[in-house]
C-alpha cells in the first residue's frame, strides 16, 4: 500500500504530521492543584503571563518568605551582571573601547580582542591583568554590591544602602513597580 502512494502524498503528509507535532507543544498543559506554598508566591514581582509562577526545579516547594527573598535577591543580582556583560560585549564589538593605555608596557586598550578571546587566545589580556580584574570583581562582591541590613532597602537587591534615595522615591509605587519589573524581566532575557 505504502508503494502506491506517490512521492508528493508523502510529502504532503510528512508535512502534516510535522504540523501537528510542533502545534501539540503549544497545546495548554494540564495543571495539578498548586501547593500552598506554591500559591503564596503567585502574587510576586515578576509572575506573568503565560508562564505565571515558574518554578521548574522545585526550588521554593516548602519554602518561607525569607528563602524566596533570597532566590529573588540572586536572581536580581545575576540578570544585572548578565546586562552588564551583555551591554560590554555589544559596546566592544561594535568598537567603542576605552582611550589610552592599558598598561605601561603601552598597550591601548582597542589593541586585545573582543568576547572570549581577550580572555582566551594568542592576544589574550595576559595572565596578571585577568588576575586584577577577577580580583577587582571578588571585591566589589564581598565588600562593596551587598544587600545591607539597617540602611532601609525596600526589596530584595535593593543595592542602595542608603544611598540615591532621592531619585527613587520621586516615584510612585505603580512605578517602582514597572520599573523594577522591567529590571527582572531584562536581567532574565541577558541570563539567557
Amino acid at each position: 500500500i505504502i508503494a502506491s502512494i506517490n512521492t508528493s502524498t508523502m510529502m504532503k503528509l510528512a508535512v502534516l504530521a510535522t504540523l501537528a507535532a510542533s502545534a501539540a507543544a503549544f497545546a495548554p498543559a494540564s495543571t495539578g492543584k498548586v501547593s500552598t506554598t506554591l500559591a503564596a508566591f503567585e502574587g510576586e514581582l515578576g509572575v506573568q503571563a503565560p508562564l505565571g509562577f515558574f518554578d521548574p526545579l522545585g526550588l521554593l516547594d516548602e519554602a518561607d518568605q525569607e528563602r524566596f527573598d533570597r532566590l529573588r535577591y540572586v536572581e536580581v543580582k545575576h540578570g544585572r551582571i548578565a546586562q552588564l556583560a551583555f551591554l560590554g560585549n555589544i559596546v566592544t564589538r561594535a568598537g567603542g573601547h576605552l582611550g589610552g593605555d592599558i598598561d605601561k608596557a603601552g598597550h591601548a586598550f582597542d589593541s586585545y580582542p573582543n568576547g572570549w578571546a581577550a580572555i582566551y587566545g594568542a592576544d589574550a589580556i595576559p595572565v596578571k591583568g585577568a588576575l586584577q580584574i577577577f580580583s577587582f570583581i571578588g571585591l566589589l562582591e564581598i565588600a562593596v554590591m551587598k544587600d545591607m541590613s539597617g540602611f532601609g532597602n525596600e526589596f530584595p537587591g535593593d543595592l542602595r544602602n542608603g544611598t540615591f534615595k532621592s531619585a527613587w522615591d520621586k516615584f510612585d509605587e505603580e512605578t517602582k513597580m514597572q520599573k523594577r519589573g522591567v529590571e527582572l524581566n531584562n536581567g532574565r532575557a541577558a541570563m539567557m
